[in-house]
């Protein structure tokens, strides 16, 4: 799962933007160290348990694709439509405001947020971590993408996992030290970011062709290789 890992650490400086200002107000005691310490980890702790979740549900979606013998297709499709999400911007002023789409869902979470930021509890920042978790993410949206491309409940849980690792340190730095990543480095790592995403959109694309190449292009079970036909004796 080192992909993983590599994916949610770039993806954790652009989710900056929308998570650092939750993890710079958390309500944690200011007097020790080591509390702050535990407080944002507690926090982060929620968040990748949300991911585990997320994952979780998408590859059971993704399994049912496998078993019906689509799993293949899958990855093109899913390649395909990454890449679309990567060029798409540069050929349209058109933006995907999904915000606006998840308004009201996303309004209910940020408002059990705010009520829970009053209860300076370590119960409490699990919670808002847990709920910061169901917020709108686009490097969230890619490694569900990528979680249901893997066929399975327990891989996609996993995978999500380590991406909600990959995110901590940058998070952790956040919520003990304020933003002490240079915005001219978020803004590099940002214009990265397409690229980034033509990679990983090749990547399944290439694991969709099934030619056998372990690791990068391992064999996916077909359609008559999943539903072995049965003989009468």
């Amino acid at each position: 799962m080192i992909e993983a890992l590599i994916f949610g650490f770039v993806g954790s400086f652009h989710c900056i933007g929308m998570c650092g200002p939750i993890a710079l107000s958390l309500p944690v005691k200011n007097d020790l160290l080591i509390n702050r310490v535990v407080s944002v980890l507690i926090y982060n702790l929620g968040r990748v348990i949300s991911y585990s979740l997320i994952g979780l549900l998408f590859g059971l979606l993704g399994l049912g694709f496998k078993l019906a013998g689509f799993q293949q297709s899958l990855s093109i499709a899913l390649g395909i439509l990454i890449l679309m999400i990567a060029i798409f911007p540069y050929f349209s002023k058109f933006r995907l405001n999904t915000s606006y789409i998840l308004f009201k869902p996303i309004g209910l979470i940020k408002n059990a947020i705010a009520k829970l930021f009053s209860k300076p509890q370590l119960s409490s920042l699990f919670s808002i971590g847990l709920l910061n978790g169901l917020l709108p993410c686009g490097f969230v949206y890619l490694g569900i993408i990528w979680t249901t491309s893997l066929g399975s409940a327990y891989q996609g849980a996993l995978f999500m996992v380590f991406f909600g690792l990959g995110t901590i340190p940058a998070m952790l730095g956040v919520g003990l030290m304020g933003n002490i990543i240079d915005l001219k480095l978020r803004n590099k790592i940002k214009r990265a970011i397409p690229a980034f995403m033509l990679l990983m959109g090749c990547l399944l694309i290439i694991r969709g062709l099934n030619l056998g190449i372990p690791y990068l292009s391992p064999h996916l079970e077909t359609r008559s290789e999943t539903i072995a036909p049965t003989e009468c004796h």
